[in-house]
């Protein structure tokens, strides 16, 4: 059974009619007499369909007076909008098996055409049958198609003479029509639209209040009413402001439990002809005038319920048959609420496409573009109140670790996870957008203050679950301050961009603020990357050489080695001249080969003259870290003998063995497998935890010298040379101690067991052959 919207309307507009089941009516016996005489069939019939049945108004040559519209050729025909032509029932997979067919009245040959009531549903046929086959063009059944048209004409003047009927009058009902469309078609005011048909609604039916509503839906797909327009017809003036309110805020209905309601769950025309018995009476306002009779007739689109119309207090009450008089004027309102649904449609478009235009998909956060917008605006308003905004670009360390294990899925959901966290650490004001990739920038307003950049970073340091997983990440940050970097915005951000790098060169989870200083720091950098392919095919770098000192034999057991750059221009450059620059270029790694060439080189000429120095190298945090980085010390090392790697030992510091644990337990654990001691360089600036600490394949640690050089003035520093050294013993480490400054220094650390130091106090870095010059004397004056 069809229980659509469209066939519950078609079935009352039928019964509107009132010729169900009534005698046989000579205008309509004329006209199917006709149609049997002209095309020369044994049975012609005009049928409606019913509910569950086929009912016969006009019969010629079959006895029954309805069958199942189960059975019913003439329901496949309202189904459609032409004339439908059945040559040979027999042999159409459609009919075949129908009893109409199988038995009597044997129909073989079938020719129907759609009838329609005066709103235009379909409510039967007037249709041909033979009981043999017949081949007839569809051009020699017009006569057919003008009886129906004839059929349909006695219909409405049947229905127009009922005398039983509303009638409203057509004249005004066709006015109120004219002036709904010609104020639908030609303003925007859809307000003043809606109150105009209301107020023709009201004057067609006599009621004395009413409103017109637009159904809408929550996501959950109930309905509730939101109203375009209500009337004010003899309301109390207490009632004014309320009112006033609803032409300002509108009105919304989301109740069930009243007349309204039963209209929005049933999408049903509603009537209640003694509104104070009536159980669903209620939700009016307070001080509104009392109801006595409402209607509320629902409005749709297809199958949708789009809007409503409520009319009130007429005299007489409200029947089925005003409601369906008032059709016509009805589609003009359902114009507007779809105009007005259509034109919300396009607006929402439009707001979604400036959405993704302006916004990161992914995040929600404001992109590039947006950025760009906001950030002018803040810069005008700080300009505006004499105050500063902070620029924070952030970029985040380990994410593409993270991206290449566990996949793109769960990078997303990272990244979300940091904005998320991201907007939580900054206030409500201020601006966190996302510019791509992992890059977020943090526009702030009148702040510029070391907590609130920790927490930012803290903010992102926090553990990601993911299933039984904790995602670990760091963000490098760079700050810039406007006005005291006075720059546009784009400027702004880029020199917050250099700011960042020269974060994620000191070690990553951390943030550097930018200034002039740094900005030319960044010149620098790509003048020195310019010149290093030069200085290494030229020659013009250079290891120096610091002893470490045994402080109970007082011998020189070895060296560190520090590299220098006889630059032609500007002289000799130390190592924090160039190096930075380096890290995370193509160079670095190159600069770090050739350390290790050279660093091996001096190693296998001592051995050949005798010499049993040891030397230690450093190591740059992106060479150590980078895939290639086995393979060149492998290819360092070359043939050497267990006795030059055993002295060969490589620097590295604490922070970088922070960075990756899972790539820098794997790179250590290579080193040893070659044969190689690692050191674990300025360690106590890191805070590596003591389980880290204990995993990691390290044979030596080398105490910071900012805690060694002050140490005798400052009890704290002292307390942690003393734990480290402890701890160092603890775990089986030689423990260097750098930065010995003077003799008190010397004879503190050997009191508290640390055997091996070096420092100024000796010496400071000498080229090769003065290194060892020096410790020669040193060793045969001790």
């Amino acid at each position: 059974m069809d229980t659509s919207r469209a066939e519950q309307q078609r079935l009352a507009a039928l019964r509107r009619l009132g010729i169900l089941d009534t005698p046989p009516d000579e205008r309509f016996e004329r006209l199917v007499r006709i149609a049997q005489r002209f095309y020369d069939v044994p049975i012609v019939l005009f049928t409606l369909i019913d509910e569950d049945r086929q009912w016969f108004k006009s019969k010629c040559g079959l006895e029954e007076r309805e069958t199942p519209r189960s059975m019913a050729f003439c329901d496949h025909t309202i189904r459609g909008d032409k004339l439908l032509i059945v040559e040979d029932a027999s042999r159409d997979v459609r009919f075949r098996d129908n009893p109409m067919v199988t038995g009597e009245p044997h129909i073989r040959f079938y020719a129907g055409m759609p009838v329609r009531e005066p709103n235009g549903f379909k409510i039967g046929t007037l249709c041909l049958i033979d009981r043999i086959p017949r081949a007839v063009p569809e051009v020699e059944l017009d006569v057919l198609r003008n009886l129906a048209s004839l059929v349909e004409d006695e219909i409405e003047r049947a229905y127009a003479s009922d005398e039983s009927r509303e009638f409203v009058q057509v004249s005004q009902l066709n006015r109120a029509i004219y002036r709904a469309q010609n104020i639908f078609l030609t303003h925007e005011d859809e307000e003043a639209a809606f109150e105009l048909m209301l107020s023709d609604l009201l004057s067609l039916t006599s009621s004395q209040f009413g409103f017109i509503g637009e159904v809408l839906y929550h996501s959950d797909n109930t309905p509730y009413l939101t109203i375009g327009s209500i009337t004010n017809i003899a309301w109390s003036p207490e009632t004014e402001a309320l009112y006033q309110q609803v032409r300002r805020r509108g009105m919304i209905f989301e109740s069930k439990d009243n007349l309204i309601g039963a209209s929005l769950i049933s999408g049903q025309l509603v009537t209640a002809n003694h509104f104070q018995e009536d159980p669903r009476r209620g939700g009016q306002p307070d001080g509104h005038p009392t109801i006595t009779t409402y209607q509320g007739i629902p409005i749709h689109s297809g199958e949708q319920l789009i809007g409503l119309v409520g009319l009130a207090n007429r005299a007489g009450g409200y029947t089925e048959e005003l409601a369906y008089e008032l059709g016509p004027l009805l589609q003009t309102v359902g114009q507007l609420i779809e105009r007005k649904r259509l034109y919300r449609e396009k607006l929402e478009h439009k707001k979604s496409l400036e959405h993704a235009a302006n916004y990161d998909a992914l995040t929600g956060l404001p992109n590039r573009r947006r950025l760009t917008e906001l950030f002018e605006q803040e810069l005008v308003e700080a300009d505006r109140r004499h105050g500063h905004v902070a620029v924070c670009f952030i970029d985040l360390d380990g994410f593409k670790e993270i991206n290449d294990e566990f996949g793109h899925s769960v990078g997303d959901m990272v990244l979300r996870t940091v904005a998320e966290r991201l907007k939580a650490s900054v206030r409500e004001h201020d601006v966190v957008a996302r510019l791509g990739g992992d890059e977020f920038v943090a526009i702030l307003r009148d702040i510029d203050n070391e907590q609130v950049y920790n927490r930012i970073l803290g903010a992102i340091h926090q553990v990601v679950p993911h299933n039984h997983h904790h995602l670990q990440l760091s963000g490098s940050m760079g700050v810039t301050v406007y006005p005291r970097d006075r720059s546009d915005p784009d400027l702004l951000i880029r020199h917050a961009d250099q700011a960042m790098y020269a974060a994620k060169e000191l070690g990553k989870n951390q943030y550097c603020q930018f200034d002039i200083e740094s900005h030319v720091s960044r010149k620098e950098k790509l003048r020195i990357l310019e010149q290093v392919p030069t200085a290494l095919e030229q020659g013009q770098f250079e290891l120096f050489l610091q002893p470490r000192i045994n402080l109970r034999t007082r011998v020189a057991e070895g060296f560190e080695a520090l590299i220098r750059w006889n630059h032609p221009q500007r002289g000799l450059l130390g190592p924090m001249e160039f190096l930075p620059y380096l890290e995370y270029s193509e160079f670095g790694d190159e600069v770090g080969r050739f350390v290790m060439k050279t660093a091996i080189s001096k190693l296998q000429r001592w051995h050949s003259d005798g010499l049993p120095y040891s030397l230690s190298i450093n190591l740059s945090p992106s060479h150590f870290l980078s895939t290639g980085f086995e393979a060149d010390l492998n290819n360092a090392l070359g043939h050497c003998d267990k006795t030059i790697r055993s002295r060969l030992t490589l620097e590295l510091l604490e922070t970088t063995a922070l960075d990756d644990s899972s790539v820098v337990i794997e790179r250590l654990e290579a080193c040893r497998k070659l044969g190689v001691d690692v050191s674990l360089d300025d360690f106590g600036t890191g805070y590596s935890s003591l389980d880290y600490f204990r995993r990691l394949p390290v044979q030596e640690i080398k105490i910071d010298r900012s805690f060694v050089t002050n140490m005798l003035q400052d009890t704290e520093d002292e307390m942690v040379v003393r734990a480290i050294i402890g701890l160092s013993k603890n775990f089986h480490r030689r423990v260097v101690a750098e930065g010995i400054e003077d003799e008190a220094t010397q004879q503190r650390l050997l009191e508290m067991g640390c055997h091996l130091a070096q420092g100024f106090h000796f010496t400071k870095p000498l080229p090769a052959a003065e290194a060892l010059a020096w410790s020669e004397a040193f060793n045969q004056g001790k």
